[in-house]
């Protein structure tokens, strides 16, 4: 009896090591990935993480089109499948599936949306986006006039523009469209003031990837989804808002991932990595230059003194 017991410890000991080294070495599917899902009429941008936790564990975080990064307590990966499942965030009441086959280093499957909705993707591995040289910035030049809008797009070709230029003020007076750089971009230095009233929410978007928050979020405590803050991602060190009614100086840098954030002359996030796209992105295309982005769906802003220095 003690014998037989010896020998099916063994084996359960002998499974769980098996495990664990498979676990390892699931290089195929560790890492981040871009994803391009279908909807009706448009590609929906969202991203995944895949890692380990501990040695035999695999977890992640997922970005849909819209909201924040949240957790997946355990992705499944066996014979090239990946599957997992989370709970609602913004856009349902049911659980969101998420199903791909991995095969030539990419990702293709189906998403069940939290609304119920099958939806088709194809994903791809994000790009790290090293820069081994120094990166020294020129002159910093308008992006925008203070007289009209040049330069600038809504979104959204089929919504009505509701932005305006006044009093050298760049101004979105009620929710409506996005406003969208005409130039893009991949690293840059870029300075802005904004001012909003209580309240109110936008974000500016770099590379039209990046979300970096802004909203009436002063005596608050930092945090990923508030003024200051990568949405989703990177907290700030302090929270650095001033009241709202009054003009917020951002100063913002970006080499390749890496982050530097100054909000009314306080270093608040300092060279921080970006883990992927946020919600509310115009793509998941990260290897590509892009626009700058003020998120207007949310409520009334007012952005001015818009600079920006690219690489010499």
């Amino acid at each position: 009896m003690k014998k037989t017991f010896f020998n099916i410890y063994k084996i359960i000991t002998l499974f769980s090591i098996i495990s664990s080294l498979n676990a390892q070495y699931q290089n195929e599917i560790i890492g981040k990935w871009d994803l391009h899902v279908e909807s009706v009429d448009s590609i929906l941008p969202s991203w995944l993480e895949v890692k380990l936790s501990g040695t035999k564990t695999l977890v992640g975080n997922f970005v849909e089109y819209n909201g924040s990064s949240r957790p997946i307590s355990e992705v499944y990966f066996y014979n090239d499948i990946v599957d997992f499942t989370i709970p609602s965030q913004w856009n349902g009441d049911n659980d969101l599936h998420f199903s791909a086959k991995l095969k030539n280093d990419g990702l293709n499957g189906h998403i069940l949306s939290s609304k119920g909705e099958s939806l088709k993707f194809r994903g791809e591995r994000a790009p790290k986006l090293i820069r081994k040289n120094k990166v020294e910035f020129g002159k910093p030049t308008p992006l925008f006039n203070g007289k009209d809008l040049e330069g600038w797009k809504p979104q959204s070709k089929d919504s009505k523009n509701q932005w305006y230029v006044e009093d050298d003020i760049l101004i979105n007076p009620y929710t409506g469209v996005n406003l969208v750089s005409e130039s893009t971009f991949e690293d840059f230095k870029l300075h802005l003031e904004v001012r909003y009233p209580k309240k109110s929410n936008s974000g500016i978007y770099l590379r039209g990837r990046y979300e970096v928050q802004v909203e009436d979020s002063y005596g608050k405590d930092p945090s990923s989804i508030l003024f200051g803050a990568v949405y989703g991602f990177l907290t700030p060190n302090e929270m650095a808002a001033k009241k709202a009614g009054e003009w917020q100086v951002f100063d913002i840098t970006l080499i390749g991932r890496r982050v530097t954030i100054l909000v009314n002359e306080k270093a608040i996030i300092n060279d921080q990595i970006i883990p992927g796209i946020t919600g509310g992105a115009m793509d998941s295309n990260e290897g590509f230059p892009g626009p700058i982005m003020f998120q207007g769906d949310h409520g009334k802003v007012e952005y001015r003194n818009i600079m920006i220095s690219i690489p010499k």
